[in-house]
């Protein structure tokens, strides 16, 4: 196991997902974006970072049915299973670590909320980068939601990488161009507020 996944790993094992900093009730920023693109029910759908996000539980609410969800902590995926209970069956679980992780299939949309910006070294992000552009079809969409620049410098106790639209997008080029930006703020647990950037882009 590596010291990314052992951090991972021992958050989700310690802590409820409802004390996250991360923690929503109800992703509506996520939903509003996948809506957005146009897509069937039966889109193929995966959540970067998914962990006990309760993105899953929404989109399944909604009568999307091939989704996948994909987390570096088996612990944050057990959470979401056993949440989700007999309708764990008609989702892919798949435990990863995006920086090493090769697409077994393509996705109409690829949805990440806050893992992007724990990247802060340029290879993980360009290796991430190569693999959006591979697990994503040409007209396909990808989502990408990272801490804004007004946003924490840091998150669980690692150094994150702040984006506005146009440089959030960039790290993507020449393989997506950008459709929408948006930012959210988004209120903790503890009730602090956070501002993402969201970015809605196109694979060309």
């Amino acid at each position: 196991m590596t010291g990314r996944q052992t951090h991972w790993q021992g958050v989700y094992q310690t802590k409820a997902e409802t004390e996250v900093s991360w923690f929503q009730g109800r992703p509506e920023t996520s939903v509003r974006l996948i809506e957005a693109a146009g897509l069937g029910r039966g889109a193929r759908i995966i959540d970067v970072g998914g962990g006990a996000s309760r993105l899953v539980d929404t989109l399944l609410d909604l009568g999307f049915t091939s989704l996948a969800v994909l987390d570096i902590a088996e612990a944050a995926l057990a959470k979401t299973r056993d949440r989700l209970g007999a309708r764990a069956a008609a989702v892919q679980w798949l435990v990863a670590d995006i920086t090493g992780w090769k697409p077994p299939s393509r996705y109409d949309t690829w949805h990440d909320r806050a893992v992007f910006h724990f990247l802060t070294d340029a290879a993980d992000r360009a290796v991430y980068a190569a693999t959006m552009a591979s697990a994503v079809p040409v007209g396909g969409q990808a989502i990408v939601g990272t801490f804004a620049v007004d946003g924490p410098e840091r998150c669980s106790g690692l150094p994150v990488c702040r984006y506005d639209a146009d440089s959030l997008a960039a790290q993507f080029l020449p393989n997506f161009r950008l459709l929408d930006a948006l930012t959210e703020d988004h209120l903790t647990p503890s009730e602090k507020v956070q501002r993402f950037q969201f970015c809605r882009m196109e694979r060309i």
